[in-house]
C-alpha cells in the first residue's frame, strides 16, 4: 500500500537521472508533507560525477525547485510542499544518508 501511495506523489513523466529516484523515493516514504515531486529536464553537465547530490534552489508558487547531480547529468526537481528551505534541506540530507 505505502509503494503506491509513493507512485502516486512521485510523477513520471519521463526518465530519471541514474540514483535519484531512490533519493525520491525514500523522501517520499519518511515525509507525508510532501504532496508531490515532478521531475523535469535532464542536461549533460560535466561536474556530476560521483554520488547524489540534490541542491534545492529557488522557491516555486507551490514548494521548491531542486537541481539533483548525478551520472554526468543535472535534472530539475519541482517538490510541492508549504515546507521551508530549510526543512526540505534537512530531509534530502537524510534521505541521501540512506
Amino acid at each position: 500500500m505505502k509503494l503506491r501511495k509513493v507512485q502516486g506523489k512521485l510523477k513520471i513523466e519521463h526518465s530519471i537521472v541514474d540514483g535519484v529516484r531512490g533519493v525520491l523515493e525514500r523522501l517520499l516514504n519518511e515525509n507525508e508533507e510532501i504532496r508531490s515531486i515532478i521531475p523535469g529536464v535532464i542536461r549533460p553537465v560535466r561536474d556530476a560525477k560521483g554520488e547524489v547530490k540534490v541542491r534545492v534552489t529557488v522557491p516555486t508558487t507551490n514548494g521548491w525547485k531542486a537541481i539533483a547531480l548525478s551520472a554526468g547529468a543535472r535534472q530539475e526537481l519541482f517538490i510541492s510542499t508549504a515546507w521551508t528551505k530549510d526543512d526540505l534541506e534537512v530531509a534530502l540530507a537524510r534521505a541521501l544518508q540512506r
